[in-house]
């Protein structure tokens, strides 16, 4: 009798845990892969492309929602910069920076992009506008190649040794960041259509010749054997010394970094 009530007790407490899965479905958050159905009933299987292993995993958090990457960041960097301030650990002392008011630990930085699993190219291009175009690997922003409604040329001073500084209120990178990319293909970041970019090398270690005017072209990457459509950074040296990481339009569809 002990035996059967016992049984009796668990099944019951089994069928009580499926029910509370069976209604909590809509929250799930899926952290590597999942299975959806496309609408002629087909089950598409979509996963984390292996690119976001390379995004420092202290200052971003991703994961799939659907056939969405969710990327959401601290808006950090995890390399060293004067912009750290002194006495922090990450503090690089650079005495020819032409410092703007504000420091990294004294903003708020975070922020999310939210793009396709699968992005794909659209009909038409669309301007970057100011603020950020996407996210890099350190956890920080990406902008374009402009500054407040003028040339980067105008706050070139104001930028540390990886080519970024804090403006109006986040750090964020404009040139090729030497803080981990120096003439090599490595991962830069994401882009907010949702298409990678690298450093100004190719898959093989060459400078790539095919890219379209917005720096990117179909091919190979470190993290994708397959032809994917990507971006680089361009070989155009912009005041005679340095390269603008994204001086072109999207390729794709942007969504908004928030």
């Amino acid at each position: 009798m002990k035996v059967k009530t016992a049984i009796l007790i668990l099944s019951i407490g089994i069928m009580a845990v499926l029910a509370c899965s069976s209604d909590a479905d809509d929250s799930i958050v899926f952290t590597d892969d999942e299975s959806t159905t496309d609408d002629d009933g087909t089950a598409e299987e979509v996963t984390l492309s292996a690119a976001f292993s390379e995004f420092d995993a202290n200052e971003t958090t991703i994961y799939l929602d659907g056939n969405n990457v969710v990327i959401e960041t601290t808006g950090f960097p995890n390399h060293e910069t004067v912009y750290w301030g002194v006495g922090n650990e990450l503090y690089r002392e650079e005495p020819d920076v032409d410092l703007t008011p504000s420091r990294i630990p004294n903003f708020d930085g975070s922020a999310t992009l939210v793009v396709s699993a699968n992005p794909q190219l659209a009909s038409s291009s669309t301007s970057t506008s100011l603020g950020a175009i996407g996210i890099a690997v350190s956890g920080a922003a990406i902008f374009n190649d402009q500054e407040g409604n003028g040339p980067l040329s105008g706050a070139a001073g104001s930028l540390d040794w990886t080519g970024a500084h804090i403006g109006p209120s986040v750090y964020h990178y404009h040139l090729e960041p030497k803080a981990w990319s120096d003439d090599d293909g490595a991962l830069i970041g994401i882009l907010a259509d949702g298409f990678f970019i690298y450093g100004r090398r190719d898959y093989d270690g060459n400078y790539p010749t095919d890219l379209d005017e917005s720096g990117g072209h179909f091919g190979p990457t470190p993290h994708n054997p397959e032809e994917e459509y990507h971006y680089h950074i361009q070989n155009e040296l912009y005041l005679n010394q340095y390269y603008v990481i994204f001086p072109g339009d999207y390729q794709g569809t942007p969504s908004s970094i928030n």
